[in-house]
């Protein structure tokens, strides 16, 4: 069984966030980024699959250059092998189209990716690869377990979860779940030193029209400042919500 599975190079959930330019690009000045976390759930999964089932792992990357980090970080845990398109991802439809012509010429039977990156959040890449390649989509996929070319999956649905069979090819939206937290993989220096040796190959981006621009980023409206009420105040707290807060 050959894996693709599709990486995001994301920036740490603790970063500070700050835009330049007019607000109009993100300033990665300062900034650490990671694997996107739903993208190493599925990355661990399908390490899974080739640790009991002898399946081959590449994973693959649409960005520039200093994303190979991240890409090596993925070798360092397991994978076999790391593609990198060369190409600033735009938006969804372009990444998922340059996903697709990965799939399409190294003949994978299961692509996995996280249900969303968490920079924006968008949702739409799985999706729009699986219908790129006419394959069979499983989206919050919480459990996989492949038998041949049969597949069983768990999905989150709304107010519960749904067990699923169906066939290879297939592309699957992972989340937490796919793997327990505990069994996410860190790399040890054995895993280090061979990503260096794993190959990584660097493939020109197929043309296609971009879809979407970016106008504006606009951050959260900050916090306003919290007042502490004494308990003994009942008369100052519903002045307060009633007047000031207006909830009553």
């Amino acid at each position: 069984m050959k894996i693709l599975v599709c990486i995001s190079h994301v920036p740490d959930t603790t970063s500070k966030i700050n835009f330049t330019n007019g607000d109009t690009e993100f300033d990665t000045n300062g900034v650490q980024f990671v694997i996107n976390p739903n993208d190493e759930y599925s990355l661990t999964r399908a390490i899974w699959f080739k640790e009991k089932q002898g399946a081959t792992v590449t994973v693959v990357n649409v960005g520039g250059a200093d994303t190979e980090a991240t890409l090596r970080k993925a070798l360092a845990i397991g994978a076999d092998e790391a593609i990198r398109v060369n190409a600033n991802p735009t938006d969804g439809m372009f990444v998922a189209k340059q996903l697709a012509e990965v799939v399409k010429n190294g003949g994978y039977d299961l692509v996995l990716a996280g249900k969303e990156s968490l920079d924006y959040n968008g949702g739409m890449v799985p999706g729009m690869l699986a219908a790129y390649l006419g394959f069979d989509f499983i989206n919050s996929c919480e459990g996989l377990e492949v038998d041949g070319t049969s597949i069983k999956a768990i999905r989150q649905i709304d107010g519960g979860k749904e067990t699923i069979s169906g066939n290879l090819p297939l592309v699957v939206g992972g989340q937490k779940g796919i793997v327990d937290e505990k069994d996410l993989r860190i790399p040890n220096m054995r895993g280090i030193m061979s990503a260096r040796s794993k190959a990584l190959t660097v493939l020109e981006p197929v043309a296609t029209d971009v879809a979407t621009k970016v106008v504006k980023f606009e951050k959260p409206a900050a916090k306003s400042a919290c007042k502490m009420i004494s308990p003994d105040n009942i008369d100052e707290l519903i002045n307060l919500l009633h007047n000031e807060a207006k909830v009553i």
